[in-house]
């Protein structure tokens, strides 16, 4: 589920459509989580589909790191990928805003951590561009986006989260037990898709203050 205060509008025709921001957003908010109406392609499915059916999950779903594509039911499926998004997924699933996104702005994501399984060919338009996404780009750049990541996260009791009773409550307690300091942080690189799940052990610790989001209650 995507945040409610945004919206689908057309980019241009080459494209498409994209998500866009209806009023101010402000880093550390939650802007997609995995909920229960979100469709899951196992493995075994993709593979029993038609091409038809195969080429609309390719384009709209991303890939977990269960290697379960994952088709949004919303409109959380138009995100549009840029090289310098303000929005990235965590660790722990959900996507959270890593820079304040203004109203009328566009909110774009960072396809490098959705496990694309070759290289798709890209130009975002922005200074730092790299022109092609590619399979490793979550093994070389994960350290970095952590960075951002982690952040953001800082601020997710400072700001409203009209989405954290949508999120589900394991991911919700490790939330808490990490800015409580009684956790360590789950690194970016556990999104990475690995058939020995070799990744589940990433963390950095980090250390935060026991405070609670504005206008949730975490008990």
């Amino acid at each position: 589920m995507i945040h409610p205060k945004t919206e689908l509008r057309f980019v241009n025709s080459e494209i498409g459509y994209g998500v866009f921001a209806t009023e101010f957003i402000p880093k550390g908010t939650i802007l997609y989580v995995k909920d229960e109406l979100e469709i899951k392609v196992s493995k075994a499915k993709f593979k029993r589909m038609d091409q038809t059916h195969r080429d609309i999950v390719e384009k709209f779903s991303y890939m977990d790191e269960c290697g379960v594509r994952i088709v949004s039911w919303d409109h959380a499926k138009y995100i549009n990928h840029r090289c310098d998004c303000n929005s990235m997924s965590t660790g722990y699933g959900f996507e959270i805003a890593i820079h304040d996104i203004a109203k009328d702005e566009e909110i774009t994501d960072e396809y490098g951590l959705f496990n694309i399984p070759e290289p798709v060919q890209i130009d975002c338009q922005c200074l730092n561009c790299r022109k092609v996404l590619l399979p490793t780009d979550i093994d070389e750049n994960y350290k970095r986006w952590d960075v951002l990541v982690q952040d953001a996260i800082e601020y997710i009791y400072h700001v409203e989260q009209p989405l954290w009773d949508v999120m589900d409550t394991v991911t919700r307690s490790e939330i808490m037990q990490f800015l409580s300091s009684q956790s360590d942080y789950r690194s970016v690189i556990h999104l990475k898709y690995d058939d020995h799940s070799a990744n589940q052990n990433n963390v950095i610790s980090g250390k935060r203050n026991s405070v609670e989001p504005v206008g949730v209650s975490c008990c």
